[in-house]
């Protein structure tokens, strides 16, 4: 008898749902943001570990990527995406269940697994599942994606907590439901793609041919600055918001930090229209004044400076993380796109998982402000420099 084969979905129903994951790497990774208040309060914990909470997500991010960063090349997107998505729920599942920071550590720990898994093979099919010659659209979608992931967490999230019982639960539960249902979608994917490598897998770092290496260097100095941007908004934003702008309404001071994500949203239809390396330095000059106006917000405790701040820092934002993109998305070689981008994300979420825990120590031995002061302080420099190998930066002769 016959064995039926299983239904997959067409190329653009598979854009759409390699989108809705690159979604969920972005509310998973932004979920807790708002519950860090909560569960120092609860459990009487210093910002020191609370950073550490936040901090661990990206290192664990990082280990996974310098151990698995381009088995999508070799197993498929969707295997890949779905061990990922599946680490993730776990993870929530965790956070809605735990009864002590223990358990919520270990739930970190399984979301970054997931994210871990998830991130480069997601950004990958976008592109794959775009049609030749759409990098452009590939990376305005991603762009677009991460940043409606970034504020359904913190404005589902500031909703739940503010207006809705079990403030540090419910909102982990609504996230698993999404997740398992990204994994009913995600398992109807195409199981392999034409740009799946021939080679087996194996354990091994990321590696990058020495033409793209100019390449990865010019997005990842835009990536950093993002991804830190982003880091501050995440680890410290709801502190910044509630203990030195003034803002007491969780929904408030989550709609704050979305305002963030909404603009880097909208500027990506934008950002298209760009050249990569110019895209990156107007973000670069974005950030920069978004870390002055962020600076005084905290001096002055004024919400609209804070607001101004993260309008700013979502244009940034948006104008890097396309740029770092397109320049990977235009180079790097089909079967060697995951492991370019598991190579981009390694960096980032390394720098953002150690300034993260860096400035948490600032703010417990110097005060919040100061910490801010510093963030913004190393944020404009790696922008200067981001800004320099852009304006520097020539495209790589094709493969021979």
């Amino acid at each position: 008898m016959q064995q039926k084969s299983v239904p997959t979905l067409g190329q653009r129903a598979s854009f759409w749902v390699s989108a809705a994951v690159v979604v969920q790497t972005l509310w998973t990774s932004a979920a807790p943001t708002m519950t860090y208040p909560l569960y120092a309060a609860e459990w009487h914990l210093t910002l020191t570990v609370t950073n550490m909470i936040y901090a661990v997500f990206p290192i664990v991010v990082v280990a996974v990527l310098i151990l698995f960063g381009d088995l999508s090349d070799h197993i498929g997107r969707r295997a890949t995406m779905l061990m990922g998505l599946s680490a993730a729920l776990l993870g929530a599942l965790l956070f809605a269940l735990a009864p002590d920071i223990a358990w919520i550590f270990v739930g970190r720990v399984l979301m970054g697994i997931g994210v871990g898994l998830a991130a480069s093979p997601s950004t990958a099919a976008i592109i794959e599942f775009s049609g030749p010659g759409q990098a452009d659209r590939a990376s305005s979608a991603t762009t677009a994606s991460q940043a409606v992931g970034f504020a359904l967490a913190t404005l589902i999230g500031g909703a739940l907590i503010q207006y809705a019982p079990n403030p540090t639960r419910l909102n982990f539960w609504v996230l698993s439901l999404v997740i398992a249902t990204t994994i009913a979608f995600a398992w109807f994917l195409p199981r392999h793609t034409k740009a799946d490598a021939a080679t087996p897998w194996k354990l091994k770092a990321p590696c990058i041919p020495r033409r793209l290496r100019m390449t990865l260097a010019t997005s990842s100095a835009a990536g950093i600055v993002g991804w830190v941007i982003g880091g501050l908004m995440l680890s410290l934003g709801a502190r910044i918001s509630r203990d030195l702008v003034g803002s007491s309404n969780i929904l408030v001071n989550g709609a704050a930090i979305a305002l963030f994500a909404v603009v880097w949203g909208v500027c990506s239809i934008f950002a298209r229209r760009v050249a990569a390396r110019w895209a990156v330095v107007i973000g670069a000059g974005s950030s920069i004044v978004s870390m002055g106006a962020l600076g005084l917000s905290t001096a002055q405790h004024s919400l609209w400076l804070f607001l101004a701040s993260a309008s700013l820092a979502g244009i940034g934002y948006s104008y890097l993380l396309f740029g770092a993109l397109s320049l990977i998305n235009a180079n790097a070689a089909a079967d060697h796109r995951a492991g370019a981008f598991s190579a981009l994300y390694l960096i980032v979420y390394l720098l953002q998982g150690t300034v993260a825990f860096l400035l948490g120590l600032a703010a417990t031995a110097w005060g919040l402000e100061a910490a801010i002061d510093l963030g913004a302080a190393f944020v404009a420099a790696i922008s200067a420099l981001a800004a320099a190998l852009a304006f520097t930066y020539r495209e790589p002769a094709p493969d021979a």
